[in-house]
């Protein structure tokens, strides 16, 4: 077999015969690269190295000395004066930069991850990991109360955002062996490295429960986002760990690459940039547009935080992972759209990126939204409601924060984890007892019930006033039929509304996509879904309304599903699944739930897309 396989030289030559395309030499790549490599440099090496750090009048001594990368590693000041180096300043200037690449040059640390295998680490991305602030993310769940599910989705927000960090470096270093007329930096690595690695540090206990749940509750008049939290945490971890030199040490311009690792996580600073700029952020400029949809994708949603957190969850949840994010990593390249540069794929790939967007989607309906994990978080949040007032945690200052307030002081938030939830469980302070009672009843599995879930027929803003209102409808929807001694209150009532969609609400990703075709890789083109398939998704958003029941005994739980499905009819909401099941005298009453399928046959009929294949049931 190896004696069929060409050299790589005659293979590319191949290449650039065969379709005319010549492929571009990559040694400007290999010379943005080559620092961390010292060690191998030549005499010439050296000097080219002492022009780029603005130290080309020394570059003739080095020369007539012969020193090259092996010999910059033993350099002292009394070297450089016997060479006639003989000013102070110079000789601390030329070891400072030495010692830059000395720094470079260190040995990456090598994670053994289930997902991508040995990942190797860049040693200013350890020191960031190496923080009280980045080791906080071992403490909280990746899915939050879908543990309680799912007995594998035991992993945490430390390995995601380590394998976050894998991936943007793995793309940006793609894009830059791919494409050396980029200009990428070893810079632009690092700052996207560090932007993924740092992305999900704000998050609270049981993840997306604190930021979705809770606060909204707590603090219903504040708008708060874990992302908000990343941007004040990574300030917090910066100036805590006084990671300000280090990362001069490796080649970051402060406090510049500081604005753009920022903007990569929460996009551009929206009280700074002026409404009629054309180009929002500060970190990089238009010609550089390209790395911001590496970590936190803006445009359409593709970015590596979502190839991780598939493929960890997927593996961790048992669920079959469809998109393959090694295939986007072969055919990304950069280009030119509107001014503007972005990460396009080959045309061949659009039917893989729909199946992005549909493994998102089923994520969230067979894990994410379980109506059980989610009954466990209303309990999660229930209980922290009722502790909110008695944990004190110590901030800054010595000043004392609650489970709410923590947000607003980055020490306090750093010891806030989901340990709190063993805190209040093993807890026997008596203003407790209420949160202790709500998360025995968990441990012990005695949970709120479901009661069924239903839509409106369109798409509704959602509000606290309108849940808690939902809740009162509910307590008064009695049905005519209904037993005459059960008494139903607002409070044992809970109702959750799930957004489902592709990521960008009814819009659809793909047509912010840009592709490229083989014959043409430098020319962007869109593709429409009409042009993929007719069995694709007509609507990319919907909301699914489910309502708990906080009793559990069999009487006032049979009267609670009955009020549900009238509180349905009078809402004009869609016939619960189990509707005709658990109130065969209600349903019939109401027209528009008939159980006539006319017009559901005919034509396509309903087609789901699934794992790439089309199915019609």
């Amino acid at each position: 077999m190896e004696s069929r396989k060409r050299p790589r030289e005659a293979e590319s030559a191949d290449v650039s015969s065969a379709d005319g395309f010549k492929t571009p030499v990559k040694n400007a790549s290999v010379v943005r690269q080559q620092d961390s490599d010292f060690l191998r440099w030549g005499v010439e090496d050296t000097c080219e190295y002492l022009h780029r750090q603005g130290l080309g009048e020394w570059a003739n001594t080095f020369r007539e000395q012969k020193i090259t990368g092996v010999g910059l590693k033993y350099l002292s000041q009394e070297n450089l004066e016997k060479i006639g180096i003989k000013a102070l300043g110079d000789r601390l200037q030329i070891l400072d930069s030495v010692r830059k690449l000395c720094q470079i040059a260190a040995e990456p640390k090598v994670f053994n991850d289930p997902i991508h295998g040995h990942v190797e680490m860049d040693p200013l991305l350890i020191k960031i990991i190496d923080t009280p602030q980045f080791q906080r993310l071992r403490y909280i769940k990746q899915l939050g109360g879908a543990y309680y599910v799912f007995p594998g989705a035991c992993h945490n927000r430390f390995e995601h955002s380590i394998g976050v960090g894998h991936l943007a470096g793995q793309l940006v270093k793609a894009l830059n062996e791919r494409q050396p007329e980029l200009h990428i930096s070893r810079r632009d690595i690092l700052c996207v490295q560090i932007a993924g690695l740092c992305h999900d540090l704000g998050h609270g206990p049981f993840s997306h429960m604190y930021d979705g749940m809770f606060i909204p509750k707590a603090r219903p008049e504040i708008e708060w986002k874990h992302e908000k939290a990343s941007l004040d945490m990574f300030d917090h971890l910066v100036r805590e760990n006084n990671l300000e030199p280090v990362m001069k040490q490796h080649g970051l311009e402060l406090p510049g690459d500081l604005v753009f690792i920022k903007e990569q996580i929460a996009g551009p600073p929206g009280t700074t940039a002026s409404p009629s700029s054309k180009w929002p952020y500060e970190g990089r400029s238009r010609d550089k547009s390209f790395l911001y949809e590496i970590v936190a994708n803006k445009r359409n949603g593709i970015d590596v935080d979502k190839w991780d957190y598939f493929a960890r969850d997927c593996h961790h949840l048992g669920i079959q992972n469809n998109f393959d994010y090694h295939r986007f990593l072969k055919f990304a390249r950069v280009c030119d759209v509107d001014g503007a540069k972005h990460i396009c794929t080959r045309d061949k790939e659009v039917g893989n990126l729909y199946d992005l967007f549909h493994t998102r989607n089923c994520l969230h309906r067979r894990a994410y939204n379980h109506k059980v994990g989610k009954i466990i978080e209303s309990m999660i949040t229930e209980a922290f409601l009722e502790a909110d007032p008695h944990i004190q945690i110590e901030g800054s200052g010595g000043r004392m924060f609650t489970l709410s307030t923590a947000i607003d002081d980055m020490e306090a938030y750093t010891k806030l984890t989901d340990t709190v939830f063993e805190q209040i469980l093993n807890s026997s302070s008596p203003e407790l007892a209420e949160a202790r009672k709500i998360l025995h009843n968990i441990v012990c599995r005695r949970l709120y019930k479901c009661l069924g879930q239903t839509q409106a027929e369109k798409p509704m803003k959602i509000t606290q006033e309108i849940l808690r209102k939902w809740a009162s409808d509910l307590a008064t929807s009695k049905p005519q039929s209904a037993a005459q001694d059960v008494n139903m209150k607002p409070e044992d009532f809970v109702v959750a509304v799930i957004h489902l969609d592709y990521g960008m609400k009814e819009k659809n990703p793909i047509n912010n996509v840009r592709f490229y075709c083989k014959n043409d890789p430098t020319k962007a083109i869109q593709i429409r879904k009409n042009q993929v398939s007719k069995f694709l998704p007509e609507c990319f958003a919907e909301q699914a309304i489910q309502v708990y029941y906080k009793k559990t005994d069999e009487r006032s739980l049979e009267a609670a599903k009955k009020y549900f499905v009238q509180w349905c009819m009078n809402m004009n909401f869609s016939k619960p699944q189990d509707g005709d099941v658990i109130a065969p005298e209600l349903t019939p009453l109401k027209a528009s739930w008939s159980n006539n399928n006319e017009g559901e046959d005919g034509g396509c009929g309903m087609v789901v897309w699934w794992g790439g294949e089309h199915f019609k049931p």
